[in-house]
């Protein structure tokens, strides 16, 4: 079975990134096919011989400002050439699932959620641009065009794969397709139950606006708890105005330090919606509890009560309400590692291997009839 990887492009680590580099090490040898390739990003993580960025590449716009690429980038897609391949698997949150296979080649799509700007969130994608005035009017036009590409592209994907029932959801409803539920891997060994607990609560990631920084920020103000906040983002400069005195900004930090900060605080705050959601079921991993936001994926990683707390509304006040009657002595830390563990890498690694597996059988069985 020859095996080809697809991503929609490698210019920032996250949680994508790691769905990719876990399918790297299961199928090794299988070449990687990408819109943009950025080696500074990555290092040794993907073996560059392995790499196959678009002609997108050898345009020298890719590194100062990729989104000006926006419009070539379903060309750029339908370009990999990808029909020597028995199978081929895209991990996609936006172009990838748009390849073009050979006649009798598989293409299983695992998909992170429909693209964000074209479906559920297009209106606020918008608003948020900082751009000139012609060109938010045009974008409009250019969205209509892509949202038309992209449903046509999902309906080209043999089988898809959800991250979450969040995500099969929206493919549903967005491309009329269903689709298996596979939660994505997390390294649940990176981190440790520990004896220590500090005074402090912890929130991290990428600093974007849609992860709701500023309402945690505000709720922190308010009440007077140390706050530690690691990663580095757009909304930085941002965020470390509206910070008071008992907010500490850490920036990009080890790995090792990252397990320490999760393992020592009191909890972990999840304000916002993602698909999936790694950052809570890593705070769960180190045996603490997260509070969250009830919606998206931390519905399914998290049990109330049991392994952290929901609220019901993105305001300060309830983040502050929520806090200010927290008490972390009710949690149970080695019930929250054990929860966690049921999201571990092995378990995703099993299971996609017989996903592919099973799918490819039956793909051939019907190119045989």
């Amino acid at each position: 079975m020859k095996v080809a990887l697809v991503h929609d492009h490698l210019v920032q680590f996250g949680g994508a990134e790691r769905v990719l580099s876990a399918m790297h090490s299961m199928y090794p040898q299988a070449p990687i096919y990408t819109l943009l390739y950025d080696k500074r990003r990555f290092g040794d993580m993907f073996p560059e011989q392995l790499v196959r960025p678009s002609f997108l590449q050898t345009i020298p716009l890719f590194r100062s400002r990729p989104k000006w690429l926006l419009p070539l980038m379903p060309t750029a897609t339908e370009s990999h050439h990808l029909g020597k391949f028995d199978v081929v698997l895209s991990s996609s949150s936006a172009f990838a699932k748009g390849i073009i296979t050979g006649s009798e080649g598989l293409h299983i799509c695992y998909l992170h959620t429909p693209t964000r700007y074209l479906w559920s969130d297009t209106h606020e994608y918008i608003d948020g641009l900082r751009v000139p005035r012609p060109i938010k009017l045009m974008l409009p036009h250019l969205l209509s065009y892509l949202r038309h590409w992209d449903y046509q592209a999902a309906q080209r994907v043999h089988y898809f794969i959800a991250n979450s029932e969040t995500v099969r959801r929206r493919i549903k409803t967005y491309y009329g397709r269903e689709s298996i539920v596979l939660h994505p891997p997390v390294d649940v060994d990176q981190f440790s139950v520990s004896d220590t607990q500090k005074s402090y609560y912890l929130i991290g990631g990428r600093l974007v606006p849609y992860k709701r920084y500023d309402i945690v920020i505000k709720a922190f103000n308010k009440i007077g708890k140390p706050l530690k906040i690691f990663g580095s983002g757009p909304e930085e400069a941002a965020l470390k105005k509206l910070a008071g005195p008992t907010i500490e900004f850490l920036g990009q930090v080890s790995d090792s330090y990252r397990s320490k900060l999760f393992e020592e605080a009191i909890a972990f705050l999840h304000p916002h919606v993602e698909d999936f959601g790694i950052t809570p079921v890593e705070s769960m991993a180190a045996g603490r509890p997260v509070i969250a936001f009830r919606k998206g994926g931390a519905t399914e990683t998290i049990i109330d009560g049991k392994t952290g707390r929901f609220f019901d509304h993105q305001s300060w006040e309830e983040i502050a309400d929520t806090v200010l009657h927290f008490k972390p002595d009710e949690y149970d830390p080695t019930f929250i590692r054990r929860h966690a563990e049921s999201f571990a890498a092995p378990i995703f690694y099993e299971r996609l291997a017989s996903i592919v597996e099973e799918l490819y059988a039956a793909h051939k069985q019907d190119t045989l009839l």
